[in-house]
């Protein structure tokens, strides 16, 4: 999942992504309208997620941040993608999941974003409120969220709001580009193409 925090060298709260800041930090607020997020509002989320989550901060995120996560978001959970506007534009999105496993109702915090230039002023705080009161509502009795634990930001901002129990979990990567199958592949590829450039038409 990923947020991204108030800290502008952490960008992803959540593999999570979020940047909370420090209280003492807050500026002035500022008038913020949390409301369900609609289809004129996909392209600013997407471009907003793309400046917070970048590849450079985030190499490992098991979730990569593309169009399609928030299309397919806004297709299957559009009671749980929200956006914060201020100054007619979006200032920050969360978008959230349900998931049903028996007897366990859980909700699921997959990405939380806020604009550098409107952090620090609680819009993090609205959004993760008003999804956990949009859940609550349809039957969660447990919210998920997970970040990377030296994401200290994240791990602050999530324990402010009544987040526990942390877990660590270990996460693999493997580089295909760099597996002899694949260079056995790149060189069969070579000589066929090879061998079809230099072959001679038939005489008809």
């Amino acid at each position: 999942m990923s947020l991204h925090t108030d800290d502008p060298i952490d960008h992803n709260l959540v593999d999570l992504d979020i940047v909370p800041a420090k209280e003492e930090e807050r500026s002035e607020p500022t008038n913020i309208i949390i409301r369900e997020m609609g289809i004129d509002d996909i392209a600013p989320v997407f471009h907003l997620g793309e400046e917070l989550f970048t590849s450079d901060l985030y190499p490992s995120l098991y979730r990569i941040w593309d169009e399609w996560e928030v299309i397919g978001f806004y297709n299957t959970d559009p009671e749980y993608c929200l956006v914060a506007e201020a100054d007619s534009q979006v200032a920050g999105f969360i978008l959230g999941t349900i998931i049903s496993k028996a007897p366990w109702v859980y909700g699921y915090i997959n990405w939380l974003g806020v604009h550098p230039q409107y952090q620090r002023r609680g819009i993090a705080d609205k959004l993760v409120d008003k999804l956990i009161e949009r859940m609550i509502e349809e039957g969660a009795r447990f919210m998920l969220v997970d970040t990377d634990p030296a994401n200290t930001p994240a791990v602050k901002f999530f324990t402010r709001k009544g987040f526990g129990n942390p877990r660590r979990h270990v996460f693999f990567s493997l580089n295909l580009t760099k597996h002899e199958i694949y260079g056995r592949l790149i060189a069969y590829e070579r000589d066929r193409s090879e061998r079809l450039t230099y072959r001679r038409p038939r005489r008809r």
